[in-house]
């Protein structure tokens, strides 16, 4: 159901993760969200960033803003992006040195991806059968964002079937097969985005749902009917809801995960499977090699839209106007106007990137789509980074 981007030409956004400000230091450390809010310390401070990253985005003019991912703690390359459902969850072992065993994340000594995945990451065994432990609080978490703006908040969480790739099944438990508890996962993070839903968030992002990467490795897997299952049974119910699936290769500390990154495999698996209305798309950071692929899909096929990354998420460089303007032009080549959203290839917040940084690739992003905008005869959105503060006050009176 398009709720943000209904009627919209050119809309923009965000994946999610903005840099954090140097001040913003408070962690849930694996507790339950609603209860370090009863901290007047962390409550301050959860809010007082909240506040920041929904200015810092109005500032540049995105249409669709994100919380910023700040529920997040700030662990080694992102790690907490997983780790938030997982140390809500039930059923699991001790975190533990474990050296993942899928081929898709063997990576040799002597390299960052070795110190991060293999070295640096923990992870736990799936011990009993998986339940909720401690609610999420998406809810409590997107309320306190959406507060701050009248613009459209979108909230994301990384995919069940990802969050289980990372868990083992430990000897003689519940569980006979990864299969089982990819569908147990899906069914209890379908709970929480269900109270996300019911709290009035209109717009939920599902982050890395395996099946792109698996199709790009391996297209002819058996494992991949399974996913687009449990991937449209993590978001049954949604009925309310702009549901958006984001892919991308990688951003753990900004790097490229995966070998295989095409996402010709999996084209027709995103635009005609899926249960989602929106499909966000790395483009910049990757050459556009998704674009000829959506090219029978422009005058229909499916109702699906795409947002593509028009800036990078692995560079510092923060792209001008008209550098976004020219992806985007060559963007609508493959995907008509009102099918097209424009956002960052993956989030700013896995370590590395800066809120100035962050804050003008964003203006860019907002910027670029106004001079398309103009070209294409649609109203634009207002950036007020790029206005005269003393005009727009002037404006203001006048009005």
């Amino acid at each position: 159901m398009f709720t943000a981007t209904k009627d919209k030409v050119l809309p923009t956004t965000v994946t999610g993760s903005w840099p954090r400000p140097a001040w913003y230091d408070s962690n849930t450390g694996g507790e339950r969200f609603a209860h370090c809010m009863t901290d007047i310390e962390y409550r301050e401070s959860f809010q007082d960033a909240t506040s920041c990253v929904i200015s810092d985005q109005e500032r540049a003019g995105l249409d669709i803003l994100t919380n910023g991912d700040y529920h997040l703690d700030p662990e080694f390359a992102g790690r907490s992006w997983l780790h938030y459902p997982l140390d809500r969850i039930g059923g699991l072992s001790p975190d533990e040195f474990k050296p993942p065993t899928d081929e898709l994340y063997t990576y040799p000594r002597g390299t960052l991806l070795n110190e991060i995945m293999v070295q640096g990451w923990m992870w736990p065994r799936a011990e009993q059968k998986l339940s909720i432990a401690k609610p999420f609080d998406f809810d409590r978490i997107w309320e306190a964002a959406q507060a701050r703006t009248q613009k459209p908040v979108k909230f994301g969480s990384v995919s069940a079937q990802t969050v289980a790739d990372f868990v083992r099944i430990a000897d003689d438990t519940a569980y006979s097969d990864q299969r089982s508890m990819v569908w147990d996962m899906a069914e209890l993070i379908n709970r929480e985005l269900r109270r996300l839903a019911d709290a009035g968030c209109r717009v939920i992002q599902i982050e890395e749902p395996a099946i792109h990467a698996l199709a790009a490795a391996q297209p002819d897997h058996p494992d991949l009917e399974f996913m687009v299952e449990a991937f449209n049974y993590e978001v049954d119910g949604l009925d309310s809801v702009e549901v958006w699936a984001h892919t991308c290769w990688g951003n753990p500390m900004m790097q490229r995960v995966y070998a295989a990154r095409s996402y010709a495999p999996c084209v027709e698996i995103f635009m005609e499977k899926l249960n989602i209305d929106v499909w966000t798309v790395e483009a910049k950071d990757n050459g556009g090699e998704v674009l000829p692929h959506l090219a029978k899909y422009k005058d229909g096929g499916s109702d699906v839209k795409i947002a593509l990354g028009v800036v990078s998420h692995r560079d510092l460089i923060a792209d001008t106007p008209e550098e976004v303007a020219d992806e985007i032009r060559k963007a609508l080549e493959y995907v008509s106007p009102e099918k097209l959203i424009l956002s960052s290839d993956c989030g700013f917040g896995r370590e590395g990137c800066k809120r100035p940084v962050a804050l003008y690739k964003a203006a860019g992003i907002a910027q670029g789509a106004n001079l398309v905008r103009r070209e294409l005869g649609v109203p634009e959105t207002l950036v007020p980074i790029a206005e005269d503060p003393s005009e727009t006050l002037a404006k203001s009176e006048e009005g």
